[in-house]
């Protein structure tokens, strides 16, 4: 019985090392680049909050799709203001329609 929990604990580490590894490009880009870019997002959260969070909370592939959406939008003739990671999944977000996960247009202020 104990080899069972131990093997669904292993599986859950594993299912989980994508949005690990995603978030810890985050990290080391907070810790390196951006001190060097300076502080210039045009939305709060700040991009690298944004993507992390998306990440933590719709794993790599949705929270990418996410930050990419994001990232396209923060630019001179994109959108600003607050801009915070859904609560829940985006209607029709499916793993083979990717880009249902991003806000491509507006932000999403509360």
């Amino acid at each position: 019985m104990k080899h069972s929990a131990d093997c669904s604990a292993c599986a859950g580490m594993v299912q989980r090392l994508p949005r690990n590894l995603g978030r810890a490009l985050i990290w080391i880009y907070r810790h390196t680049l951006s001190p060097l870019v300076g502080y210039n997002c045009r939305h709060l959260p700040t991009c690298s909050v944004y993507a992390d969070e998306a990440i933590e909370r719709f794993g790599l592939w949705g929270g990418g799709w996410m930050t990419l959406a994001r990232l396209l939008r923060c630019q001179p003739w994109g959108t600003s203001g607050i801009d915070n990671v859904p609560q829940t999944t985006p209607p029709g977000a499916r793993w083979y329609l990717p880009w249902r996960f991003g806000r491509w247009r507006g932000v999403n202020a509360p």
